[in-house]
Order: C-alpha cells, then structure tokens, then sequence
C-alpha cells in the first residue's frame, strides 16, 4: 500500500478485524475527548445505519482494517487534502497503544493552507453551500 492510501477517503466502508459489521470512514487522526493523550487514525459509524447516537463512534487504526468493503469518493480536493493529513500525521508519534509521544501538531498546522478549516466547530451553511439556504 502506498503513502497516499493509509487514509482512505471519507466514506470508504470497511470491515475491521473480528467484526461482525462494516464501518463507514467518517474523520481522520482522532483525538477523543474523554481521552486527550490518545489518538486514532479513523472515526467512523455503522453501516448502512450512520450515526444514531453522536456518542457513539467508532475509533479504530488502518492496521485494524481486515476488508475495505468500498473506497469512498476520490476528487483532487480529497487528493489535497491527504497530502497536507499525511503532513500533519508524520509530525506524531503514536505507541503501540495509541498514546501520543509526541507532536508539533501546532507548529504544522500553521505551515498548512489557511483556507482549510480545522476547526470542527463550524456552520455547515457557511461551509458547504455557496448561497443561504
């Protein structure tokens, strides 16, 4: 597998090892809030059922993956986007058990195109579509 594919695209479906139920790829390099210290590089929900409980969301590694069921949608936006990921991502180091070492994640994320939103609060109108709604 290449550099470029140790993230699959939002919307890619897997199925990890030992489950019994495939997984949507919905987020990347995921630090929970309960657990600040650790991290992970997906975040996905149940499929076909999505995300029912926002309290519920599966966190898991690329290594975990036993099936990639489907590859989500790939656009140069997407292409993008995971070469400045992978950036951010070699700029952490992870042990065996998630727990981050290290990180000069600050100091990436401002060598990183401005115009890319990292922060997860934002309003989708303002985001995703060109005119109100």
């Amino acid at each position: 597998m290449d550099n470029n594919s140790k993230y699959l695209p939002i919307g890619s479906i897997v199925l990890l090892k030992g489950g019994i139920k495939s997984v949507m790829v919905t987020g990347f390099c995921v630090i929970p809030n309960d657990k600040p210290h650790k991290m992970y590089d997906y975040c996905g929900y149940p499929y076909p059922e999505g995300c029912i409980n926002s309290n519920e969301v599966c966190l898991f590694n690329h290594h975990q993956i036993e099936k990639i069921v489907f590859i989500g949608y790939v656009s140069e936006e997407e292409e993008s986007f995971k070469k400045e990921l992978l950036t951010v991502a070699q700029e952490i180091t992870v042990d065996s058990d998630n727990n981050i070492i290290s990180d000069n994640l600050s100091e990436t994320l401002s060598l990183l195109d401005d115009d890319v939103p990292y922060d997860a609060s934002f309003s989708i109108n303002d985001n995703i579509f060109n005119e109100d709604v």
